[in-house]
């Protein structure tokens, strides 16, 4: 595809994002190669990593998908000049289609409903398991509606893409209605469909406990780990024309009040939840935090508090902090960090009793990310980063031609 151009104005994303790219491959086949040995020698442990890494960089690309969507929906600058990176990181969809395979070779490993009846001991929880492997959880079934959902969001990935690909040659085209009739459904099918396979892909690894919040709890997180990836890109490519030119202050303020929006909805989520549960105190609910209050795992808790949302509240709610893209990446970056830490702290309790960190848990994130990341910016540097010929584009063309 020819560099396009408008008014001079070189659109593609620069040089940097294809070295970047080709750093993060070498990075992630080194460490995709430890992570084939920990496979055969520790797989136990490595499939845990595996399911933790796998829905860590899916949150990206999903969330990514939906902040999309919202922006069709609400329009603004704030989302045209991070709309090719929210696209570029949603397309990373087949690779993680591809990374979620390797799961079902661990479903033993990861899942006692996948597991023969006869060998769990505890005879209530294997009364309680025959009846939900009868109704719902099953080999078959997890396959079956893992397809599913990775196919509605296929489609949804498909259609914005294709619509927005139309927008970088001449005519102008005002996609608005199409983008608006797919995105508003789509939102809805993208909550529905994340809150099942939140709770296929990790509920289940406690059969026994539920919680009718769990899915919602997922699509926030989702939403702000995308969100942030998106601040990072933002301030990498913002060194470089043509993003030099095009971000301003006020784009990325608006960036970091949806950070603080999504950290004040993360909050109140965890809150609910735990509040309901404790409130309610079944033995069939407390459980899962007692697990996670007991053995180390409070602390990890209490530092998911202070510094996943009481600190970086603090430092958003500060006008200057938010409008200075420099300052709010370092928030940035440390966000998608708490939000590996918090999926840590929600999936590996219901292997171990007590704290404790594998090099699985370093290494597998690792590989998984550089491959995804290649992937990202392998689809950065395929489409302009603003959409020329979106007949919306001039509000954040016109500021570079002044």
């Amino acid at each position: 595809m020819s560099p396009a151009r408008v008014d001079n104005l070189d659109l593609m994303a620069p040089p940097v994002a294809n070295i970047i790219g080709q750093r993060s491959l070498i990075v992630g086949l080194i460490f995709g190669a430890i992570s084939v040995i920990a496979a055969f020698v520790r797989p136990g442990e490595f499939f845990r990593a595996y399911l933790l890494s796998f829905m860590a960089w899916l949150g990206v690309c999903l969330g990514s998908m939906a902040i999309l969507m919202l922006r069709h929906l609400t329009k603004g600058a704030w989302g045209m000049i991070i709309r090719r990176i929210l696209g570029a990181a949603m397309r990373t969809l087949p690779l993680l289609a591809l990374l979620f395979i390797p799961i079902f070779f661990g479903l033993p490993r990861l899942y006692v409903w996948a597991r023969p009846l006869d060998s769990i001991p505890d005879q209530h929880l294997r009364e309680h398991l025959q009846q939900i492997t009868q109704t719902y959880l099953s080999v078959n079934g997890f396959v079956i509606r893992a397809v599913i959902y990775f196919a509605i969001w296929g489609a949804l990935v498909f259609f914005l893409t294709k619509w927005s690909a139309e927008q970088d040659n001449p005519p102008s085209r005002d996609n608005r209605a199409r983008f608006k009739a797919l995105s508003g459904p789509g939102l809805i099918f993208y909550g529905f469909t994340i809150t099942f396979a939140a709770i296929d892909w990790v509920m289940s690894i406690d059969p026994s406990w539920i919680s009718t919040i769990y899915g919602l709890s997922f699509l926030i997180g989702q939403v702000l780990s995308a969100l942030c990836f998106a601040v990072v890109v933002e301030r990498i490519l913002v060194k470089y024309k043509p993003m030099s030119e095009l971000l301003k202050p006020d784009y990325v303020h608006d960036h970091g009040k949806f950070m603080l929006t999504f950290i004040m909805v993360w909050a109140y989520f965890a809150f609910s939840q735990w509040l309901i549960i404790w409130a309610g105190n079944l033995p069939d609910e407390i459980t899962w935090y007692i697990q996670r209050l007991n053995g180390g795992w409070g602390y990890v808790g209490l530092f998911l508090v202070v510094f996943h949302f009481a600190v970086p509240f603090v430092f958003l709610l500060s006008r200057p902090f938010k409008r200075d893209v420099t300052r709010l990446v370092w928030l940035a970056v440390w966000l998608l960090l708490m939000r590996y830490v918090d999926l840590f702290w929600i999936i590996e309790p219901n292997f171990s009793q007590t704290l404790s960190v594998t090099w699985a848990d370093v290494v597998v994130p690792i590989a998984m990310g550089g491959l995804w990341l290649a992937y990202f910016f392998r689809n950065l540097r395929s489409m302009p980063l603003v959409p020329a010929y979106d007949v919306f584009a001039n509000e954040v063309l016109e500021p570079a031609h002044e």
